[in-house]
C-alpha cells in the first residue's frame, strides 16, 4: 500500500495522528478518542477526534483492532510518522558512554562488536545485531586436537591472535601422529597466507610432498583447508545479543509473534542477507513489518546503520530488531551513534 503523503493531511489530522502514534509507541495499546482528548492541546471533543481518527483509518494510516474501540497505527502509518513527523532525540551522555565503554575495552574486533551490540540491545530494549566485517585472516598456525576416533577439533590461529575452532570428520586410519604431521605441514606451508591463498596452494603443495605425507594425512590436510574455506564463504558473521529483551510485559498477549521472531533470529544467514542491503548506502535504513518478507509474520522492525573501515569503505552493519511499536525517535539516533563509534574504532 502506498503511503499517504504528509501534505494530504490538514493540521488537525496531523496533530491527532501524531498523538495516536506517540501514545501507541509508548504503551503498545490501541488509543481511544478520550485518551487523545486528554493528551491534546486541541480544543476538540472526543466525538470530533473520533471523526478525525475515522478519516485516518480510511486513509490506511490507522486501524481498529476488533478487540478494542481504540486505534493503532498501521505499518503505512508508522512509515509516514518515521519519515515525515518524528522528532529524533539524540542519545544522552549516559547512553553515549555506555555504548563507547564496551568498544573502548580493546581486544579482538569481534569482542568490541559484541560489546557494542550488547550495549545497544540493553539501551534500546531490542535485540542488538551487528554484521562482522568480511575479512581474510592471515594464517599463523594450524592444529588438530582428537575428540574421538572419528572426529577432531581443527584449530586455526591467525596472525592477529584470533583463534577459531571447527569440528572435522577424520578419514579412516588417522592416528595422533598423522594429526601432528598434518598440522605441522599446514603451519609450515600456509603460515602467512590467507585462506584463499592457502586453498590455491593446497594441491600444488600436496603433489610436491606426496611422498612426505601418507594418504590419510593428505586427506586430513585437504579436509582441514576445505572446512575453513567453506566457513569463510559463509561469512559475514552475524552477532545477535539481547533476544530476552523481546520477551517484555507487552508480549504476553502476542507470544506467537515473539516465537516467530525468535525463530527468525536463529536464521542468521537470512538476516545477514537483509542487512547487506544496508551496506550499499551511507544512511540508516528502517524496515517496518512486512516491508521486508523475512519479518512479515512476526511484524517486527529493523533499524540498521552501516559502519566504515580505515579506508572509509562500508565494512559492516549494526542495528536492532524489535517490535514495530519501538521508540523510533530514541532508537534511530542511538543506532546512528553506535555506527559512528564503530567507524572510529576501525580507523
Amino acid at each position: 500500500m502506498a503511503v499517504t503523503p504528509i501534505t494530504e493531511l490538514n493540521e488537525r489530522a496531523r496533530d491527532v495522528f501524531r498523538l495516536v502514534v506517540e501514545s501507541y509507541l509508548g504503551t503498545g495499546l490501541p488509543v481511544g478518542s478520550r485518551t487523545i482528548s486528554k493528551l491534546a492541546t486541541l480544543s476538540l471533543s472526543p466525538a470530533s477526534i473520533r471523526n478525525v481518527m475515522q478519516d485516518l483509518e480510511e486513509l490506511g494510516l490507522l486501524a481498529a483492532p476488533h478487540t478494542s474501540a481504540g486505534r493503532m497505527p498501521t505499518e503505512s502509518g508508522l512509515r509516514l510518522f518515521v519519515d515525515g513527523m518524528m522528532q529524533a532525540a539524540e542519545p544522552s551522555v549516559e547512553e553515549r558512554r555506555a555504548i563507547e565503554a564496551g568498544i573502548a575495552e580493546g581486544g579482538p574486533i569481534e569482542e568490541a562488536l559484541s560489546a557494542a551490540t550488547a550495549a545497544l540491545s540493553g539501551l534500546s530494549a531490542c535485540a542488538g545485531i551487528v554484521m562482522v566485517p568480511k575479512r581474510e585472516p592471515v594464517l599463523r598456525q594450524f592444529g588438530f586436537v582428537p575428540l574421538n576416533e572419528r572426529q577432531a577439533l581443527a584449530v586455526l590461529v591467525g596472525q592477529d591472535g584470533s583463534i577459531e575452532n571447527r569440528v572435522v570428520d577424520l578419514p579412516p586410519g588417522v592416528t595422533p601422529i598423522m594429526l601432528n604431521e598434518a598440522a605441522n605441514f599446514m603451519s609450515a606451508r600456509f603460515g602467512g597466507l590467507t585462506l584463499a591463498q592457502a586453498g590455491e596452494a593446497l594441491q600444488r603443495e600436496l603433489e610436491r610432498e606426496r611422498h612426505a605425507l601418507q594418504g590419510a594425512a593428505r586427506e586430513l590436510v585437504e579436509r582441514g583447508i576445505a572446512i575453513w574455506s567453506q566457513d569463510a564463504d559463509e561469512r559475514p558473521v552475524l552477532i545477535v545479543r539481547g533476544q530476552a529483551h523481546l520477551l517484555d510485559d507487552g508480549t504476553a498477549a502476542d507470544l506467537e509473534r515473539v516465537r516467530q521472531l525468535l525463530e527468525q533470529l536463529e536464521g542468521k544467514q537470512e538476516i545477514s542477507r537483509l542487512l547487506e542491503s544496508a551496506l550499499a548506502g551511507s544512511a540508516t535504513k528502517i524496515f517496518i513489518g512486512s516491508e521486508n518478507k523475512l519479518f512479515s509474520l512476526s511484524g517486527s522492525s529493523v533499524i540498521a546503520a552501516p559502519y566504515r573501515g580505515g579506508d572509509g569503505r562500508v565494512v559492516g552493519v549494526v542495528g536492532v530488531i524489535g517490535p514495530t511499536r519501538l521508540n523510533y525517535a530514541r532508537v534511530i539516533p542511538m543506532v546512528d551513534f553506535t555506527a559512528q563509534t564503530l567507524s572510529r574504532l576501525m580507523r
